[in-house]
């Protein structure tokens, strides 16, 4: 019931920005009743699939995490306005892992550099794992989805939502994000098979 009137506010206040009251009270006031599902989306988002980055050195944590996110949302929704639910956690999501693949990045660097002040082998041979190049291209293709298959994945995979949790979001039907997810998983497969990706790998979900 708390995610049904979360949902319902959220749109009144989607609404109140196609007017001509001004835009950041409206957008302040969105987040800061969107809060608390933004906060267990990033929680979700930062334990299930970035764990390293939540121990030393970085040592993130879930509030520091939807506090990048409520900024870089504030910053985008001066530019963008959401016309529904759907819309807004969609972007809400994008932002979050935006946020935590700039970490990651700043995180390989910052080994990578380590790993050359402190080797003895030439820098040329030290150019970081194949793991860390792995993982770019599984991210570069999952942002390259389709935009309904990206939802469909990135809510269920990655923010760990059941189907029927990740369709009251979508607004659309269970099987409907049972049947993109799988078209996901499939475009990931033709892309990734080199890789034998985790997320494509456990998931045998029929069309």
């Amino acid at each position: 019931m708390a995610d049904e009137r979360t949902t319902a506010v959220v749109q009144r206040y989607l609404d109140a920005l196609t007017g001509e009251a001004p835009a950041e009270p409206i957008i302040r006031a969105l987040l800061d009743r969107a809060v608390r599902r933004l906060h267990s989306l990033c929680a979700n988002l930062l334990y299930r699939n970035y764990p390293r980055l939540a121990r030393p050195p970085v040592n993130l944590q879930a509030d520091e995490l939807l506090g990048a996110v409520v900024e870089r949302l504030l910053r985008a929704m001066r530019q963008t306005h959401p016309e529904t639910v759907r819309q807004f956690f969609g972007l809400a999501n994008q932002h979050m892992r935006w946020e935590l693949n700039d970490l990651a990045r700043r995180l390989d660097d910052q080994e990578a550099a380590a790993e050359l002040r402190d080797s003895v082998v030439p820098a040329a041979q030290s150019s970081g794992s194949s793991l860390t190049t792995n993982t770019r291209r599984m991210l570069e293709a999952i942002e390259n989805l389709p935009e309904n298959e990206r939802e469909a994945f990135s809510l269920v995979r990655i923010q760990g939502m059941t189907h029927l949790e990740a369709a009251d979001v979508l607004g659309v039907s269970a099987k409907t994000v049972q049947r993109r997810l799988h078209r996901s998983l499939v475009l990931l497969t033709n892309q990734l098979g080199d890789l034998q990706p985790v997320a494509v790998r456990r998931d045998q979900t029929p069309p």
